[in-house]
């Protein structure tokens, strides 16, 4: 979560939500979706919360998560700490607690996050060097490894950097090892898992002004134009009074997007709850095509790592006047047309990640071929009554038991030898068919 040096308020600040209901009171009953993630869907983006294990027993909990989002990240279980208390021996039996729910709920998963200055093992503390670089890799080796496949994007690196006006690194044993760190861990995790998408995750880099956020910018810049495997960039947006909420939001968002990227609200909570506030992130992220998702850090108030500002949309089983403004800032926008197929060159290569009675969940990966591609479409025919029951990344029409799945508006562009990839949930018996693909 965001960092301990962000200075937080006990005071409460007490805001009414004004006017944020009127274009949703204004549709037609069956034209505004009733939970968050089916509202973001609406426009081909996620809505998550941050889910920790140590919850999953509590019934008011899981009912909202389950109703409400569609990404889950793993508040502190996918962590260095959790993850590999001792070297070289690896315990996933938290995250994989959090993974199986979620998906046996048809949700996706963030994985976050694999190289952080804090939630350090002590055995890793005690390295430095070359030998903390390796490690450092076969961490990264290791846990990438293990959800192979199974992960929607990685946080590979999180808050990497200082803040104040210095625009340079954080003084960690990690930045010790050598500038390249970042670098090294990103090449490392595209090669243990291909299709995840891999961030970089920070907070204070909302506000375009900022130094930090320009030191950011300037590194995925430079990982853009020299090769280095990056795929999004995550903005916490931890908003407090010392650091609060600012309109350059937008800009930032853009300005990241305009390198390449895709850009994600990765942990966004808001002091107080202020309506306006949380309706202005979400219309920032609507606002640009590849800003695909928003993450909530925790579920309700009473979840949160801060609870004391009561930054949340829900407060116990309530929801809060902050979730009416989110919901009608994302009914607010009209669904994405559906593209039709064109003719082209692409593959596609399909993976059953997880089987459960009744259901599975496959990722499909589709790659370019000698020729840069501006839109693919992937068939296939299930082989024994398969039905998918959710998608994420592309948009599906069937026919009988044939299915076609087309690219959303952000992910159809695809240079010579690129790659995305979209998942989904589907019922009945595990099955993975041959896929076809054609694009543009």
């Amino acid at each position: 979560m965001g960092s301990t040096s962000i200075r937080l308020r006990c005071s409460r600040v007490l805001l009414a939500a004004v006017g944020f209901l009127t274009v949703l009171s204004a549709m037609p009953a069956d034209a505004a979706a009733g939970t968050l993630g089916a509202a973001a869907a609406q426009s081909d983006r996620y809505f998550g919360a941050a889910i920790s294990a140590a919850r999953l027993g509590d019934e008011q909990y899981t009912t909202i998560a389950n109703r409400e989002f569609t990404m889950v990240t793993p508040e502190n279980e996918m962590k260095l700490d959790a993850t590999q208390p001792a070297r070289g021996q690896f315990n996933f039996t938290a995250g994989d607690r959090i993974y199986n729910w979620a998906v046996q709920n048809g949700k996706r998963v963030r994985g976050h996050t694999l190289l952080w200055h804090a939630a350090q093992p002590s055995w890793l503390q005690a390295l430095s060097g070359a030998a903390l670089r390796q490690a450092m890799i076969d961490h990264v080796n290791g846990v990438v490894g293990h959800y192979r496949g199974k992960i929607y994007a990685w946080d590979v690196v999180n808050e990497a950097y200082a803040d104040g006006d210095s625009g340079g690194r954080r003084d960690s044993n990690f930045q010790r090892t050598g500038d390249d760190w970042i670098e090294a861990a990103f090449r490392a995790a595209r090669a243990a898992d291909p299709a995840a998408k891999l961030c970089y995750n920070d907070y204070n880099i909302e506000n375009w002004s900022w130094t930090k956020t320009q030191a950011v910018y300037a590194m995925v810049r430079d990982f853009k134009q020299r090769g280095v495997p990056i795929d999004c960039v995550g903005l916490q947006a931890h908003f407090t009074s010392g650091s609060p909420y600012n309109a350059s939001l937008r800009t930032t968002i853009s300005s990241f997007a305009a390198l390449g990227v895709d850009v994600q609200i990765t942990e966004l909570d808001i002091q107080g709850a202020p309506p306006q506030t949380y309706a202005a992130v979400v219309n920032d992220c609507l606002a640009v095509a590849r800003c695909t998702g928003i993450t909530v850090w925790g579920v309700r108030d009473q979840d949160s790592w801060r609870p004391g500002d009561s930054p949340l949309l829900f407060s116990g089983a309530d929801k809060k006047p902050a979730y009416d403004a989110v919901l009608g800032a994302l009914n607010a926008v009209s669904p994405s047309p559906t593209p039709s197929p064109v003719p082209g060159g692409c593959t596609a290569t399909m993976t059953t990640t997880t089987r459960w009675p009744g259901g599975f969940q496959s990722v499909v990966t589709v790659r370019a071929g000698g020729a840069t591609v501006s839109g693919w479409a992937v068939r296939w025919t299930w082989p024994g009554g398969q039905t998918i029951s959710r998608l994420w990344n592309g948009r599906q029409s069937v026919s009988g038991s044939t299915v076609t799945v087309v690219n959303a508006p952000y992910n159809g562009s695809l240079s010579a030898g690129g790659s995305t990839a979209f998942w989904f949930t589907a019922n009945g018996t595990a099955a993975t068919p041959t896929a076809t693909c054609t694009g543009s």
